[in-house]
């Protein structure tokens, strides 16, 4: 009993330590939130739980957090909790953003006003989950801005939109495509994203290829088959022959890794914590760097091919 005291985790606030975050509770809108001191600890403790490792020293802890875009985080935190005044700060700051967003997405005013209002429904909460009402706004952690999370938010709705609309076939399937057609698809999503973000430090092309080229080939299969082919956790179950919820863990797991493996290379190259946080909020999409011949050229193809020969195999016995 008295190791396990000693070893208890650094986001348990020992006795004799400060709050985490009373430097910071001021200089937000936590108090016209209702949200309280305590509350707050709450919130950049739960951050900072989710992201950095359970071995985690106190000045750990307390640099992470200090990164973290705090009137934002509280912002967000009050919407979820259903804070009215909260809501209306929200869209005093970001409606007309939103719809800016939209349009140079979309690039027609009513299809960008269409895009902005839905998801306003999901940043509000219109839908419930066991009678409890459920926002987008809960997954954002504060790791980088508010308005960049939002954009992305905007431009994966409209990718899933234009995908279920025009039924379009699988990126690998597009890739192999003869006609050229479907190859300018992709391109012309990313393209009005493009025109609102800085382009990407070229460091973090870099790392990301290193962290890619590191994983094993099952892992760059995984990858390449549910964020590239769009394939469910099912059929890529299926494939490896494992169980559904075997891949589910993979892909959650791989996602921490090479998120960790990157920021540490970011690092490496000269980028403070903060400076390779923000880096990373970037759309993938963005890189200069081919994910797909990184993910299945280098092993994760022929890996690819061997199970789906090995598929062919098992149903013909």
């Amino acid at each position: 009993m008295a190791e396990a005291a000693q070893t208890a985790g650094a986001f348990e606030k020992p006795v004799s330590e400060p709050a985490l975050g009373a430097e910071w509770y001021g200089q937000t809108s936590a108090d016209r939130y209702q949200i309280t001191p305590q509350d707050f600890e709450r919130m950049l403790r739960g951050v900072a739980q989710k992201y950095l490792p359970a071995e985690s020293s106190a000045e750990e802890t307390q640099q992470f957090c200090a990164g973290l875009h705090h009137e934002e985080l509280v912002l967000a935190h009050a919407c979820v909790a259903g804070h009215e005044k909260a809501w209306e700060d929200f869209l005093t700051r970001y409606r007309e953003k939103l719809y800016d967003m939209a349009l140079r997405i979309a690039r027609e005013n009513s299809a960008a006003r269409d895009l902005a209002d839905s998801i306003y429904g999901e940043l509000y909460g219109l839908n419930t989950r066991d009678g409890v009402r459920v926002s987008k706004l809960s997954f954002y952690t504060g790791r980088g801005s508010l308005e960049g999370w939002l954009r992305t938010v905007l431009a994966q709705e409209f990718v899933n939109r234009y995908r279920k609309t025009k039924r379009l076939v699988s990126l690998d399937e597009s890739a192999e495509s003869d006609d050229g057609e479907q190859r300018r698809s992709v391109p012309e999503l990313a393209a009005p994203v493009k025109d609102q973000v800085q382009a990407p430090d070229p460091r973090l092309s870099a790392a990301t290829d290193e962290a890619l080229a590191a994983l094993q080939d099952d892992e760059r299969f995984i990858l390449a088959a549910y964020y590239l082919d769009g394939r469910t956790l099912a059929q890529i179950a299926g494939m490896l022959h494992v169980h559904e919820s075997t891949i589910s863990r993979k892909v959650e797991k791989l996602g921490r890794t090479l998120r960790k493996q990157i920021l540490s290379r970011l690092t490496q190259r000269g980028m403070s914590r903060r400076q390779a946080e923000e880096a990373m909020e970037v759309d993938v999409r963005d890189l200069t760097l081919d994910l797909r011949a990184r993910l299945q050229d280098s092993g994760g193809g022929a890996f690819y091919k061997k199970r789906k020969a090995e598929g062919r195999s098992e149903q013909s016995d």
